[in-house]
């Protein structure tokens, strides 16, 4: 399964796994990923310098994994990942200037699962696994980068009729080239954060317009003056060096329409809350998403049309005792706010509009419009990943308009096989009136090509 900026586009399932032995008692399962980019201008925004950022590369990732299950009620779970980056200037180290980078043959995940929910509404996962919850605003598996998130976790999951309530507490996983991929609690010497991530997530999934969730998330960071709270990967920052602490919740609700309920009609919403300590800083933030849309389910290429809106406090006074930047925690933001991985959901205002069709079963054409601003100009602009500012905040940027640019996607997805999808992309990104105030304000270009192999 792909997602594009906002719809989710299945591959038809196979008649059966191949893969699979013994009555199911033994299952392997295999991905392989390989993607060609093509970025200019999208980090420093000026034509007159070419920078390691810009120019073509190729990506690629390949997932091995395989399920035990002597037993109805029991799982055993093991998956490993290979990464690779070829062709690119920028450094070939996970993270680093934005760089998918290499980490050679390493565990992704490792879990033992027991539930049987025929039979017992309980059940509990325990080891390195993904978490994934609503439409993975706050909490996701990233699956659009080559090093997507897992974490070393302990969940609780009960189903009841109509509903279902996960528990766990977690700590992330962080990649690190050349080292085994060490959670961020346990990783001894290498980034010293101690960062433990904590929540409830309740899901009424069966009510007759389509979902309602209600969450609280914890975060608990011993050390950090980092802003990298979504820790995907080692840092590498000395010891000593990391001081400052963080702990905070994040309270929130997330409703959202089916269409196949509506008549075609469909909405979403969500609003988080959060408050507590970031960087020894007073945190009082707020986001929010509300979005509605019409599928013609019963016309020919059964067009969908989308409109939404998005909205993430940011910080108002940088230099005194509070914060007010929403923390994006541990997102998948490549679905919501433009292909080209400019901004996440903290200190953002955005409006967005989305145009697919599917002119067949197995391929599904999409057109989306971003507009962005900023909430307030004394706070940065944070790219996707939550921590890259585009500009310093100075004087220049707090005297600058507040319009960031407006980005053009579009999207194609051929589901060629059972188990073949091939996909293409092309986004512009067209200055805005922040850029010019504050620097170098050249459009953006970004495209690729992506063919996904999946058992």
């Amino acid at each position: 399964m792909q997602t594009t900026s906002n719809k989710t586009v299945v591959a038809p399932a196979p008649d059966s796994n191949p893969l699979s032995f013994f009555d199911g008692k033994l299952i392997f399962d295999v991905q392989e990923r390989l993607r060609w980019e093509n970025r200019n201008n999208n980090f420093d925004f000026n034509s007159a310098v070419r920078s390691p950022t810009d120019g073509n590369w190729f990506e690629q990732r390949f997932y091995i994994g395989i399920a035990i299950k002597p037993v109805e009620w029991l799982k055993i779970y093991a998956q490993a990942q290979d990464l690779r980056e070829f062709n690119a200037r920028r450094p070939n180290v996970p993270g680093t200037m934005g760089a998918e980078g290499d980490d050679a043959f390493d565990l992704r995940q490792g879990y033992i699962e027991i539930s049987d929910y025929d039979k017992c509404p309980w059940g509990l996962k325990i080891g390195r696994q993904e978490l994934s919850y609503g439409d993975e605003r706050l909490v996701g598996t990233l699956d659009w980068t080559n090093y997507s998130r897992t974490f070393d976790a302990a969940k609780v999951i009960y189903k009841g009729q109509g509903f279902s309530f996960e528990a766990f507490t977690s700590t992330p996983a962080i990649i690190t080239k050349g080292k085994y991929d060490q959670s961020d609690l346990f990783n001894g010497e290498e980034t010293h954060r101690d960062l433990v991530f904590s929540g409830g997530y309740l899901s009424f999934d069966s009510l007759p317009f389509g979902v309602l969730d209600f969450y609280s998330f914890v975060l608990d960071q011993a050390n950090g003056n980092s802003t990298n709270l979504q820790g995907l990967v080692n840092t590498a920052l000395p010891k000593g060096s990391l001081l400052e602490r963080s702990d905070f919740v994040t309270l929130g609700t997330r409703i959202k329409g089916d269409p196949t309920k509506l008549h075609g009609w469909e909405f979403s919403g969500e609003f988080a809350w959060q408050v507590g300590k970031v960087r020894d800083l007073n945190l009082n933030a707020y986001a929010l998403n509300a979005g509605a849309g019409y599928n013609f389910l019963e016309t020919p290429w059964t067009p969908r049309i989308f409109a939404e809106y998005n909205y993430a406090s940011g910080d108002d006074n940088p230099a005194d005792h509070d914060i007010g930047t929403f923390q994006n925690l541990f997102p998948t933001n490549h679905k919501f706010y433009g292909i080209m991985d400019m901004f996440s959901w903290q200190n953002m205002e955005d409006a967005h509009l989305s145009v697919s069709v599917q002119p067949t079963k197995s391929l599904t054409a999409e057109v989306g419009y971003y507009a962005h601003w900023l909430a307030n100009n004394n706070d940065a602009w944070y790219r996707a990943n939550g921590i890259t500012a585009v500009r310093p905040v100075n004087a220049a940027a707090q005297n600058a308009s507040s319009y960031q640019g407006s980005e053009v996607d579009v999207i194609l997805t051929w589901n060629a096989k059972k188990y073949l999808q091939i996909q293409g992309g092309y986004a512009h990104f067209f200055a805005g009136n922040y850029l010019s105030d504050t620097g170098a304000h050249d459009d953006a270009n970004f495209g690729y090509i992506q063919a996904t192999l999946k058992f």
